[in-house]
């Protein structure tokens, strides 16, 4: 322990001793820590929010306020454990729901949730089945919220406003490293078109804009002890925008083969038997509560999300790595590649993801 993360948890209504803060987990993103404390007092999870990323991060913990609060009201009233079916924010001793360092730096608490099991990867039909359904589960729940939602990332999962930021690290080049990319820059000119036709039917509201997670990897839901997903985590990311974002992510995540870093390209693909499984799941939640065109484009939503992604890989190796942490020099290259050979595997197998989603959406709408 330190003296700095001791002095940070001082500014929080933490019950009990802390007696150890360890690092939890890789995010790309934030720094995790989990803080134990002694005897039968709650254990807690702290967290550096990264304002590069997050440049408002008030208005994202009110976000998660939001959000989270609804969620709580709707498992109270079905009788459910609110202190363990949704994620519990910390506020500090003034009431705010961060505290900013000396050094500027912004800082948030919610209890641990005890008795529960994390996954890095879906290694099984049933586990991307019950991922799939906790993901439904957390839509469902916020399926009547009305609120207004920040915009925490400007144009996240907007693909017309990330074709800016490309058109502009391509144009600046920052890392000299344009030239020695032409098939790869290819890739994301190629579909490029076919790309804003889908984002121009959210624009004119022909799919609707809902609450959504926006990072659905199954490491953001947490499972109780019987293998049921209990709920969602990680909603720094929580905004408005169409649920086809989060069923594409989940899949992007669920179904690869191989790694999403994966020097072997061999080994990468869509399982189409983990996409069945996380289709069945999610629309076990959903099926009664989408709209027809949300339907259409489902299995399009994979296409779309691992396409952006490709994209934001390769925007930030061009512009000298830096958003995405790497661990070596052509981290964010092989990142690119890996998620070009899945998104060609989803191609490749499309029209069989089609046929999956309707056979599904018939079976439980």
């Amino acid at each position: 322990m330190t003296e700095k993360f001791l002095h940070i948890l001082s500014e929080f209504v933490i019950e009990g001793d802390i007696c150890s803060i360890d690092s939890l987990g890789e995010g790309f993103i934030n720094d995790t820590f989990i803080v134990r404390t002694e005897g039968d007092t709650p254990d807690y999870i702290l967290q550096r929010k990264n304002k590069r990323i997050f440049p408002d991060v008030p208005a994202m913990m009110e976000n998660i306020r939001k959000v989270t609060d609804h969620i709580r009201r709707g498992v109270e009233a079905a009788g459910g454990d609110p202190r363990r079916e949704v994620m519990t924010v910390v506020p500090t001793k003034s009431g705010k729901l961060y505290h900013v360092d000396s050094e500027g730096e912004y800082w948030a608490v919610s209890i641990f949730i005890d008795d529960t099991i994390a996954y890095n990867k879906a290694d099984s039909e049933a586990l991307a089945r019950k991922g799939g359904e906790g993901i439904g589960k957390f839509q469902a729940q916020l399926s009547d919220f009305n609120e207004p939602l920040a915009e925490t990332i400007k144009g996240f999962h907007n693909i017309r406003h990330r074709f800016m930021q490309w058109d502009e690290a391509i144009a600046r080049d920052a890392a000299g490293r344009c030239a020695s990319l032409s098939d790869e820059i290819g890739w994301i000119a190629s579909r490029r078109e076919e790309m804003l036709t889908f984002w121009s039917k959210v624009e004119e509201g022909i799919i609707p804009t809902r609450v959504t997670h926006n990072d659905t990897k199954i490491n953001n839901l947490l499972f109780d002890l019987n293998g049921e997903a209990l709920c969602a985590i990680d909603l720094d990311t929580v905004m408005a925008s169409t649920s086809l974002n989060d069923f594409g992510d989940a899949i992007r995540t669920y179904t690869n083969t191989g790694d999403e870093d994966d020097t072997d390209l061999s080994r990468v693909g869509l399982s189409l038997g983990m996409f069945r499984a996380y289709t069945e799941g999610y629309l076990s939640r959903r099926a009664k509560q989408l709209t027809q065109v949300e339907i259409d484009h489902l299995a399009f939503s994979a296409r779309y999300i691992t396409y952006e992604q490709v994209l934001r890989f390769l925007m930030d190796y061009i512009d000298g790595d830096t958003y995405y942490k790497i661990k070596y020099p052509e981290h964010n290259l092989v990142r690119t590649r890996a998620q070009y050979k899945l998104l060609q595997s989803i191609e490749e197998q499309y029209a069989a993801m089609c046929e999956i989603v309707r056979e599904t959406y018939e079976k439980y709408k």
